[in-house]
């Protein structure tokens, strides 16, 4: 069970559910109200899905590719670490990268933002690394994923209640824990 938890805790964290809101906020709030939530849904269950697929074709992909686990954790770790410090300091530019208006469909909200390379490559590892425990890591998984619904789901009431500073110091926190 403590497994199961470290794992979850790990890919919240890597997913960055409290980061990605105001992204997900500037996404949708162009959209008719009615149109947000379905949206959301459907890119939340499209990055569920590749982030199964990523679970279970983890050792498949790393032979595919001719990858050797080290080379794979030393990118992974290089990933967290951007993108740790991409939430410590923010840069400036285009959050989303769509036109005005335009509905997304799996990018950016799916993948990168979701199911971005970090957890991939996360993913990727833990499969590698534990291929004994497939179940306990899509409990993990499903945890996690479960969180990150709950909480992007209630984004605009969350960005409401808590403001945009606290959600910044939040996602400085988290990016110095990740």
């Amino acid at each position: 069970m403590s497994e199961i938890i470290s794992a979850a805790v790990l890919l919240i964290l890597i997913m960055d559910p409290l980061g990605n809101l105001p992204l997900f906020l500037a996404i949708l709030r162009s959209l008719p109200p009615e149109r947000r939530r379905k949206v959301l849904l459907r890119e939340l269950c499209i990055s569920l899905g590749v982030m199964l697929l990523f679970l279970f074709a983890g050792e498949q992909i790393l032979n595919i590719l001719s990858l050797q686990q080290e080379a794979v954790s030393i990118a992974g770790g290089i990933i967290l670490f951007l993108i740790a410090l991409r939430m410590i300091f923010p840069g400036e530019g285009s959050l989303t990268g769509l036109p005005e208006g335009e509905e997304p469909l799996i990018v950016p909200m799916a993948v990168p933002l979701i199911a971005g390379p970090s957890i991939l490559a996360a993913l990727l590892l833990l499969a590698h690394q534990h291929p004994q425990q497939m179940g306990k890591l899509t409990l993990s998984l499903l945890a996690a994923w479960s969180i990150n619904c709950v909480i992007l789901m209630f984004y605009e009431g969350l960005h409401r209640l808590l403001g945009e500073k606290v959600l910044t110091a939040l996602e400085r926190l988290m990016g110095m824990l990740l």
